[in-house]
């Protein structure tokens, strides 16, 4: 990594597969980024709601009503704006009512995952010995109990989202399309991140992370949300120019990178990003 990298911005999503929110400032703990997925909706097969699934959940929008702080027994109230206007509020006793008529889905709204919760995804979209499979555990590289699809935190530098532009000019590659916690400002060519595998970051005086895998990627990335439009070319240039080896799940298209939290603290944009270990 050369000199001059630093923290562009930062992506909190209290409900997993709702619209993030930029923050000034991110609290890491050892589960990850405070507030990040801390709700989902499931529905009765365990089965996690993803925009797969569930119509226009990209174009919903989720606030807590006051920050979420370390060391909260569970998170704050959350209030979501439907993409029709609509709200609700987690404390309201018709919440899955509401939720599941807006989805036509029978879902409810929870802070915690039961046991055996999945989450889903189109056959084929997995490699090597998983080829045939189309759900797996939540969080599998993450501690128990969080919403997160893989690992803790999510990672993407704008070096990836200029040459992702470079090959395929005619694609919009916004950050919302693919979700990350920690946007890394790079002055790299190319694929910055692939780089970084197996190695710590610190990032400003606090944060430390080790980087455990490519980041694989779906239809979801695709997909239209507020003013981007549906287009299967973004897809088509992450396969064409930068698939990655996964190890038993196959070489997959990825874009970012995953990470376990090292030291916990906070971090702000702007902040410097190096490589320590």
């Amino acid at each position: 990594m050369t000199s001059g990298a630093r923290v562009d911005g930062l992506w909190r999503y209290p409900v997993k597969s709702m619209a993030g929110e930029l923050l000034d400032e991110a609290h890491i703990t050892e589960r990850g980024m405070l507030g990040d997925r801390a709700y989902a909706l499931v529905d009765g097969r365990n089965k996690v709601g993803t925009a797969r699934k569930l119509r226009s959940i990209l174009d919903c929008r989720a606030r807590f009503s006051t920050p979420p702080q370390p060391g909260d027994p569970e998170p704050p109230e959350v209030t979501i704006t439907l993409s029709d206007g609509r709200s609700v509020s987690s404390t309201q006793a018709d919440c899955a009512a509401v939720l599941s008529e807006f989805f036509d889905h029978e879902v409810s709204l929870l802070s915690s995952p039961p046991e055996g919760a999945t989450f889903e995804f189109a056959a084929g979209t997995l490699g090597g010995k998983h080829a045939e499979t189309t759900e797996v555990p939540l969080a599998m590289a993450a501690p128990p109990g969080t919403f997160v699809d893989y690992a803790t935190l999510h990672i993407l530098t704008t070096s990836t989202l200029n040459q992702l532009a470079k090959e395929y000019p005619a694609g919009e590659f916004d950050v919302r399309r693919f979700r990350p916690n920690i946007v890394v400002q790079t002055a790299e060519p190319g694929f910055a991140e692939n780089d970084w595998l197996e190695k710590t970051l610190a990032f400003g005086d606090e944060v430390q992370l080790r980087v455990t895998i490519p980041c694989p990627r779906c239809v979801i990335p695709t997909l239209p949300q507020g003013d981007l439009p549906k287009d299967p070319g973004i897809l088509r240039a992450i396969v064409q120019h930068n698939r990655r080896d996964l190890g038993d799940f196959g070489t997959l298209p990825c874009v970012g990178v995953c990470a376990d939290v090292v030291t916990p603290g906070v971090i702000r944009p702007g902040d410097t990003v190096r490589i320590v270990a």
